[in-house]
């Protein structure tokens, strides 16, 4: 009984160990299988992570890229606004510069119409045939110049000499722009300029008052047995000049250049006043320059060469200070007498080495030379290469040519005084012309301001013992006074 007992708790306890042993199984086998999907989830779990990491790199990058191109467009847009508002700007002022350059066309038009009134012609039209039968049909024997401009002949046009310019027209709208030209330039007016007294517009013939002396290109290089001019006519030359050219560059509506200014072009009269010459024409003539002129018309050249501005040269840009150019070397060219070529150069370094009297004209004698010192520094800075640095013609040239002038013709006169007066016209004081002559006690005459000067220190006559001058009489002599006055 015991036994059985023992073998039933056995079978029992045998029974319950497989059944523990089944749990023990199915529990592993429920572990193994939750590690495994532990395992599977921490490995989606890693490429959770993984990918949100890359998604909020993403989002990062693409909110630096929203940054940068709000940034952009934000620029972009201020650009925009920035265009919109200097277009705007520029609309406005072009509207402005088309309303002025409207006015001023309607100014100048005025002006033009003024002067091209056909009531108040201020020239005479020739026909062909007066200037064929006044040129002897265009003899030979009446040809007085030729240049790049045409062939100069000189005769007689209504009982006055003149001096007939034959202009080459190659191309028939060159006509037209003649026909404006010669309105516009027959009403110059001015001392130095040579005057256009009439035309034949349909045949290119302009019809100039005669000057008799000549060109200064004659006087300079003794052309033509001419003589040499004294220093004083040469200054004068060169103010006349000036005051021409000034003329011509304050010219309405539009200033003129002259663009061709050269010894050649400027005339002598009988009493060796000088004219400008050839103004205008550097805008007419033909587009094939002549051999011994380079000329241009907007894109060419105007000019002669060695008197061309070399920053017109070099730019093809025309002014005014163009001209002060060529100006400037004729002044060194009255100086010296020498050709223009390398002229600038060489009178600079005479000024430097104080050696400027070897290079002057030697068929002139008793320069003056610190005037002369002094016009060619004027000349020198008038010839600078650059336009900027070149001076103002009205403003700083013409004064100091002025004062030359001048002085000059203050030095000429008293010694052309001191040649013809007699000496009982001097002041026995001042050795000087008498400007108010004054008869003293003793009987000699002497100018009023000289005697009042000696009575104040002395007593007696300056030119003998006379007591107690101071307290006599004297007088004004009238004759003697309207005598002198008469040489001066």
């Amino acid at each position: 009984m015991q036994k059985v007992d023992i073998e039933a708790e056995v079978k029992r306890l045998k029974k319950e160990l497989e059944n523990t042993v089944l749990k023990y199984k199915q529990t592993y086998e429920e572990l193994t299988s939750t590690k495994n999907k532990v395992h599977v989830l921490a490995l989606e779990c890693s490429e959770d992570a993984r990918r949100v990491n890359s998604a909020v790199e993403k989002e990062e990058f693409q909110k630096k890229i929203a940054a940068l191109e709000k940034e952009r467009y934000m620029k972009a847009a201020k650009e925009v606004e920035a265009a919109k508002a200097l277009l705007a700007k520029e609309f406005c002022q072009r509207q402005i510069a088309q309303v002025n350059s409207l006015r001023t066309y309607l100014e100048k038009k005025k002006v033009i119409d003024q002067l091209l009134g056909t009531d108040d012609q201020r020239y005479r039209k020739y026909t062909i045939e007066e200037i064929i039968t006044a040129t002897e049909g265009f003899s030979p024997e009446k040809v007085i110049g030729e240049g790049g401009y045409g062939t100069v002949y000189h005769c007689s046009l209504d009982s006055t000499p003149v001096a007939v310019k034959v202009v080459r027209l190659d191309r028939p709208e060159k006509k037209q722009e003649f026909l404006k030209e010669v309105e516009v330039l027959s009403q110059l007016r001015h001392p130095h300029v040579v005057l256009l007294l009439g035309a034949c517009p349909e045949n290119g013939c302009l019809v100039y008052e005669y000057l008799e002396n000549g060109s200064l290109e004659e006087y300079i290089f003794h052309q033509k047995n001419k003589p040499p001019l004294p220093w004083f006519i040469r200054f004068r030359v060169i103010f006349e000049v000036a005051c021409g050219l000034a003329f011509l560059h304050s010219s309405k509506p539009d200033p003129i250049v002259h663009r061709d200014l050269k010894p050649g072009n400027i005339l002598l009269n009988r009493n060796y006043v000088s004219k400008i010459a050839d103004v205008g024409l550097a805008k007419l003539v033909t587009d094939v320059a002549p051999d011994n002129v380079t000329m241009y018309r907007h894109s060419v050249l105007a000019g002669t060469l060695h008197y061309i501005d070399p920053e017109y040269h070099r730019t093809g840009t025309i002014r005014l200070k163009s001209d002060l150019y060529a100006f400037g070397i004729i002044i060194l060219q009255l100086l010296t007498a020498r050709r223009p070529n390398g002229l600038v150069h060489a009178v600079e370094n005479a000024v430097k080495k104080g050696t400027l009297t070897e290079m002057l004209d030697k068929s002139v004698t008793e320069w003056p030379l610190a005037q002369t010192e002094e016009l060619a520094r004027i000349g020198l800075k008038c010839a600078e290469f650059r336009c900027r640095d070149r001076p103002d013609l009205k403003e700083e040239v013409i004064p100091v040519l002025k004062r030359l002038v001048e002085t000059a013709n203050s030095k000429i006169k008293k010694e052309q005084c001191n040649v013809r007066a007699p000496s009982h016209y001097f002041c026995p004081i001042l050795r000087e012309l008498m400007e108010e002559p004054e008869i003293a006690a003793d009987g000699f005459t002497y100018e009023k301001k000289a005697i009042l000067a000696w009575f104040e220190k002395h007593n007696v006559s300056p030119l003998r013992t006379f007591p107690t001058l101071s307290g006599s009489k004297w007088s004004a002599t009238f004759a003697l006074y309207l005598m002198i006055i008469s040489i001066s």
